[in-house]
């Protein structure tokens, strides 16, 4: 990303070949687990689970962070929460909240603290997120051996199709 992307006075132009995915360290780094969580987290990883998500800060600059995540069908998102207001918009493919199917041009706002989790549609979906801070404090609020040994099962089912997974909307040269 440019330099001036980080300096909000000024203009600034982000492209995509330039912007890295988050690796598992970054993102999982600032993540508050429990002993037990972060082991579970660390089987679902060996086992393949970051093949099913790409996610990116856009663009970061001061009171301002624009993330592209990618969650391919079949991804375990764990229940948790994060430090700031985010705002979602679909962008591509369908997702589920609670008992709500969304789709690409609908939204959502999750509050500072709140706890939330999604099912990403058959083909996946793409979403925006929007927060006045692209590092922010991952909680992981997924608790008790099921959730862990459901997810640690997906994982072991949608593997082998993530690596060759198509995004649900874009061009392959879009985000």
């Amino acid at each position: 990303m440019d330099d001036a992307s980080a300096n909000p006075t000024k203009f600034a132009i982000f492209r995509r070949a330039d912007i890295p995915p988050l690796t598992e360290e970054q993102f999982y780094a600032g993540a508050t687990a429990t002993p037990e969580q972060r082991d579970s987290m660390d089987r679902m990883l060996a086992a393949g689970w970051a093949d099913g998500e790409e996610t990116r800060i856009v663009f970061n600059a001061p009171g301002f962070a624009l993330v592209h995540a990618w969650f391919k069908a079949g991804y375990p998102l764990p229940l948790h929460s994060h430090s700031a207001d985010c705002v979602y918009c679909i962008i591509a493919g369908t997702l589920s909240l609670g008992t709500e199917q969304l789709q690409a041009g609908d939204g959502f706002f999750v509050p500072a603290n709140a706890a939330y989790t999604y099912t990403p549609g058959p083909d996946g979906v793409e979403v925006l997120e929007i927060r006045h801070t692209a590092m922010v404090d991952f909680r992981i609020l997924a608790k008790g051996a099921a959730w862990w040994a459901k997810g640690l099962e997906r994982v072991a089912e949608h593997h082998g199709t993530w690596r060759s997974a198509k995004r649900p909307g874009l061009s392959p040269d879009a985000l």
